[in-house]
């Protein structure tokens, strides 16, 4: 916003300096009104007084009447533009008092109102943008709030209400319990499944949460780590299987132990041209992800299992080897899918979906945003009216010979010119250098003005440093081209800074274009952001909330059907599913806090169900909300772990607070020596909810024993009265 506001203040400075320089310093205070215009001053005072400095100017004072543009511009800003065209009319009426010519001295006015009232638009049009860029991210997370209530309300939501149900049916008619139990066990069973299989389709649009699962790993193990991420999000379906790469790869990292620095790359190629353009514009054009793990602590070319990741049937490549270097390299590739977030509310297709409800499978409506086609519309209207413009004044000065093949030229040019607003051409700059100099012969000192053109493309092609010298010797060549002319000089300075000030007024519409262009990509790119937020945030309440209780109700149900008399694991079972209810309104956007003591007796409970010994030792604390809730929920997945992924006999809670923080330890029995899994988002969604308190989960299995430390930096914590 500052770039846009200096680069119009540039301009409106450079068209004053026309008319100071032919002797009028009034212009100075015309200039001073126009950007407090600028700035959103508009009273009526204050257009009243840029009416009496203009008139003044040019009627008292024999300024040329092109300075009324000024006072045009500015009423085309306002509820009184109507009389915007009377100040033109006005000025064509003065000149011809004068004896001028009517004609250029309308033009010109035209021209200064049309660069006044674009330049400020376009600088209106770009605060609205960046003033509205979190306005638009929150109703894209409402938005997709909805949808995700809609999706699980429809799928989970029914599953347990079907639950409740069964559990009160088999209450109250104790002869046919085992029948509803049967029922009511298959039923939760698939909830889980559609639970986990939502997750990770949630999941599966973005890497983050893998970064900072592998961030944390390589960092307990005492690994030097970086991180460069270098690909734009969402992904799509193609992010779970470099998620599932990048998993193992590190995995393999830490299970060697003998690596000192590994560095995660990730890339986005056939992207050139740059970063405004939206995900859909990349999705077209077929642009590939690499995700690229490198390390020092291979001896051999052994690579890690990647065994059932089939990234070839998705159209990638998965490559392993030693580098010349001697470094251990795991590249993978995948062409980026078309991006669910493009549409809110379309599901994603591939293996595992989100339930989705069957009667709204219409598609939904795009991200609400603010087309930046209106403010390119307004861009190239000016620019056109502009080069059309200055086109006219310079063809009325040739004889009539001239004056077709003047125009054939300066058509060129022109539309030359509006290609430019897409970006940088150098054929067209080629194409409109050699037609600026090369008619200078044939039309003579009128067409010095036309450098003007040429001078704001260059602007944009280059990097400044190399863009102003090079129209430093544009505006050189239009003074030594009328010297040779035998120009006076005052009209030598003034097609000099003619020229300078089109080059500007040409710049300045182009950028501004630009910059509207990005603010609009900022905007989308941060809408897209805050919807793959929220999906990461669904996914782990999903798999940390939901799927916690839905094993419990699980686990509880199949105990309960071994039982002659289930009757309290039945009740067990609805007051489990009425608080899944709960967790599943807090996983569609509703903020759910939980109580860290609550969850040590649920853990307590549903371990003792399973035949499991448990030993807890509490510290009642007051802690802060957030960290109650976080607590709670790495013991939640730390129970749900001991019962998918152990065969524990014995499990204790213990937690221990001291100066440093509180520290939630969980340790089990029962492990498998050599077991690994794959697809496990648990450890990544607790250490990605701990980072966010500044606090560490690490893990590690000795013997057949499981730890899990979640550590939370919490200074001081005040025991509980």
């Amino acid at each position: 916003m500052r770039l846009a506001r200096v680069i119009v203040v540039v301009v409106l400075a450079a068209l004053a300096s026309v008319y100071v320089v032919a002797g009028a310093p009034i212009a100075l205070a015309v200039f001073g009104v126009q950007v407090l215009y600028l700035l959103k001053l508009r009273k009526w005072w204050l257009l009243a007084a840029q009416a009496v400095l203009v008139y003044t100017a040019s009627v008292a004072g024999g300024v040329s009447t092109g300075i009324l543009g000024f006072l045009a511009g500015s009423l085309l800003l306002t509820k009184a533009r109507v009389l915007a065209p009377l100040v033109v009319v006005s000025a064509a009426l003065i000149d011809a008092a004068r004896g001028g010519a009517t004609a250029d001295a309308t033009i010109t006015v035209v021209l200064v109102s049309l660069v006044v009232f674009g330049l400020t638009r376009l600088v209106e049009r770009a605060g609205e943008m960046h003033a509205a860029r979190l306005s638009l991210a929150a109703a894209a997370v409402a938005a997709e709030r909805l949808r995700l209530a809609a999706e699980l309300n429809d799928g989970l939501g029914r599953s347990l209400e079907v639950i409740v149900e069964g559990g009160r049916r088999a209450l109250a008619e104790p002869d046919g319990a085992a029948e509803v139990l049967a029922s009511v066990t298959a039923t939760a069973r698939a909830a889980l499944t559609d639970a986990r299989a939502a997750s990770a389709n949630y999941r599966a649009t973005s890497l983050a949460p893998e970064l900072v699962t592998a961030r944390a790993m390589l960092d307990a193990a005492g690994i030097a780590v970086e991180v460069r991420g270098g690909h734009t999000e969402p992904l799509g379906p193609g992010g779970a299987l470099l998620a599932s790469v990048l998993r193992e790869a590190v995995t393999d990292v830490v299970r060697r132990g003998t690596a000192r620095l590994c560095v995660i790359e990730t890339s986005e190629q056939g992207d050139e041209r740059g970063n405004t353009e939206t995900s859909e514009q990349r999705d077209k054009r077929g642009s590939t992800v690499r995700l690229r793990v490198v390390d020092d602590g291979h001896r051999t070319a052994e690579a890690p299992d990647f065994d059932g990741l089939r990234l070839e049937e998705a159209g990638g490549t998965l490559t392993t080897g030693l580098s010349p270097t001697g470094r251990f390299v795991v590249e993978a590739t995948l062409p980026r899918g078309t991006s669910t977030e493009a549409v809110p509310g379309e599901t994603v297709t591939g293996d595992a979906r989100a339930p989705e409800p069957p009667g709204d499978r219409r598609r939904r409506r795009p991200l609400p945003k603010l087309a930046h086609e209106a403010s390119y519309a307004v861009s190239v209207t000016v620019l056109a009216a502009v080069l059309v413009g200055f086109s006219v004044k310079a063809l009325l000065q040739l004889p009539g010979a001239l004056v077709i093949p003047a125009a054939a030229c300066l058509t060129v040019i022109v539309v030359m010119q509006l290609r430019s607003v897409n970006g940088r051409h150098m054929a067209a700059l080629t194409v409109m250098a050699v037609l600026t100099y090369a008619p200078i012969p044939v039309f003579g000192p009128v067409w010095l003005g036309v450098a003007g053109f040429l001078a704001g493309p260059v602007l944009l092609a280059f990097p400044w440093r190399a863009a102003w010298p090079m129209v430093v010797a544009i505006l050189a060549s239009v003074a030594g081209a009328g010297m040779l002319f035998g120009l006076p000089v005052p009209v030598l300075a003034n097609s000099t800074i003619s020229a300078l000030v089109t080059g500007l007024v040409v710049y300045a519409l182009l950028r501004l274009a630009q910059i509207v262009k990005e603010l609009q990509a900022a905007r989308e790119s941060l809408a897209r952001s805050a919807i793959v937020e929220e999906r990461l945030r669904a996914a782990r309440d999903l798999h940390d909330l939901l799927g916690h209780s839905l094993a419990a109700i699980l686990l509880t149900c199949e105990l309960a059907r071994r039982l002659k008399c289930p009757r309290e694991r039945i009740e067990e079972i609805v007051a489990m599913a009425e608080s899944a209810r709960a967790d599943l309104r807090s996983v569609s956007g509703e903020q759910r806090e939980l109580s860290l003591a609550a969850e040590v007796e649920s853990a307590r409970t549903v371990l003792s169900a399973a035949g499991i010994r448990v030993t807890v030792e509490p510290v009642e604390l007051n802690l802060p909300a957030e960290v109650e809730t976080v607590l709670g929920t790495v013991l939640r997945e730390a129970v749900t772990n001991v019962l998918r992924h152990s065969e524990a006999r014995n499990c204790s809670i213990t937690m221990r607070a001291d100066e440093t923080g509180l520290r939630l330890r969980v340790r089990n029995d029962g492990v498998s020596a050599g077991k690994t899994r794959r697809g496990s988002s648990g450890i990544g969604n607790l250490t990605t909810r701990l980072a966010a308190l500044d606090g560490r989960l690490t893990s590690h299995v000795d013997g057949d024993r499981f730890t899990l430390d979640a550590c939370v930096p919490h200074p001081a914590p005040v025991p509980a009265r």
